[in-house]
Formats: structure tokens, sequence, C-alpha cells
């Protein structure tokens, strides 16, 4: 509750007049097991992030409703960002400035050398997965930095938070956002474009290669949903209901008796 994943599900039910908190009931997994509470009938739709996905989808568990990486106007937006305390920006005006160039620069190199990136961020244990399940989240994602482009989904994603219930029928969500975005000198559209980035030999994935990829994970991961959680979910990740991410492992055997 609360995740990336929950918050772009409610903007899309309250843009389609569905009213996630009285028409929803939710429910809470580890990422792992969500194909196991798929399987057990437990819950009839899930809202995840990548790899989860793009997995359940070709194991034939689920069909995609809506996408944030490949739905209009969704997926010119970005799913994630990284927020600095205002009256530390007001104060350190060159360093978030400084800050804010290297992330765009490290997405830039993100978006050029996604195998690379992925492997890199496996080995020093940015997140617990695996290198070629890794490279399929990243091979299907967009790290295409803009400045322009996220103003305008700051805007966007306030109103349908608005139309979602998630803000108070009287906020001015225009003000908000406006508030909430701040321009930094040496910071914009120009200087992206001009921003060169090394391209890795060996770095890159092609579509067909992302397709390929997939298909070898999921023949070669045939563990039961709960012992894959291993893989999929992060460390301080929290399932407060219907799961214990410290639970040991079950068997086969035990799972189709409950």
């Amino acid at each position: 509750m609360g995740t990336p994943p929950f918050l772009f599900a409610n903007r899309v039910f309250g843009t389609h007049g569905i009213d996630a908190g009285k028409d929803i009931t939710w429910k809470v997994f580890p990422a792992g097991e969500l194909g196991l509470a798929l399987d057990k009938g437990e819950v009839d739709a899930v809202a995840n992030a990548e790899p989860i996905g793009s997995l359940l989808i070709a194991e034939g568990k689920v069909r995609n409703i809506a996408d944030q990486i490949m739905d209009e106007p969704y997926n010119k937006e970005y799913c994630c960002e990284v927020i600095a305390n205002g009256k530390w920006v007001d104060a350190n005006p060159k360093r978030a400035a400084a800050a804010t160039r290297a992330l765009l620069k490290g997405a830039k190199w993100v978006e050029t050398n996604p195998r690379t990136a992925a492997i890199l961020a496996v080995e020093k244990k940015y997140l617990a997965s695996t290198p070629e399940l890794n490279t399929v989240a990243l091979a299907r994602l967009r790290y295409i930095p803009a400045v322009r482009i996220a103003e305008e989904s700051l805007h966007t994603a306030a109103r349908e938070m608005k139309v979602a219930k998630m803000l108070s029928p009287e906020t001015d969500t225009e003000a908000l956002a406006k508030r909430a975005f701040m321009h930094l000198d040496g910071v914009t559209d120009e200087w992206i474009k001009s921003l060169e980035v090394e391209t890795v030999a060996g770095g890159q994935v092609s579509p067909n290669e992302d397709i390929r990829l997939l298909a070898a994970l999921i023949q070669k991961d045939t563990g039961d949903s709960c012992c894959r959680r291993q893989m999929f979910d992060q460390p301080d990740q929290e399932a407060p209901n219907l799961a214990d991410p410290d639970a040991p492992c079950l068997s086969k055997a035990t799972i189709a008796n409950e």
C-alpha cells in the first residue's frame, strides 16, 4: 500500500470512474508471492512493478490491463522521482543542480547501456535480483531524462490523484504541482540533448533478445513462488498481512494442502 504500483492503479481507476477506496478490496503480498496468490484465487488482479508483471504475463497467469510503460499518457511520464527538501534546495542551489545533473546523466547512461546497468546494480547489491532478471526489467523501461516532461508529469499526476480521491477536493493541483517543481540553473532539456555518455560494448539489449531472456528465465525458474520472493522482494519490503517475508519456504505438498 502506498507503493508506486498502488498509486498508479488508483490513478487509472479514478480516470475510469472507479472508486478505488470503495469498489476495490486491497490485499498486500510480497512481490514474489503474487503468482501464488493468483493461483490460489486469493486475488483477482495484481498491481506490481517490473519485472514481476512481465513474468506473470509470460507464465499465462494474467492479462495486461494498464501498463505505465506502454499506455498513453502514462508512457511519457516518469514512474519514479528523487525528491529534495525545498529548504535545502533554497540554501544549496548549486549542489542541488549538480546532484540533479548527475542523476540525469546517469539516467541517460542507463538508457544507453541497460544490460551493463543491470549487471552493475546486482554486483553492487543495489537490489536483490539476478543480472538476467534485472536485464529483462531495465530493457522494458525508458530512462530518457527530460525537464519539461518531468514538470508536465507532476501536473498530470496531481490532477488524477485528485480525481482518485487521493487528494482532497479542495486541493489546487496546479498550484501544488507548480510549488513542488523547481527549475535549477544548468538543468535544461538543451543541456540533456548535448550530453554525451559512453556506449559500453555489449551493454545493449535488442527487443528480440529481451523476449528470449524472459523466456529463458521462466524455463529456468521452477521454484515455488514463496521461495522466489528471495529474488524478487527488496530487503526492506514489508508484508503486513497474508504472508511473512521471513517465513521458511514451504514444500509443494504443503502449499497444495493449504
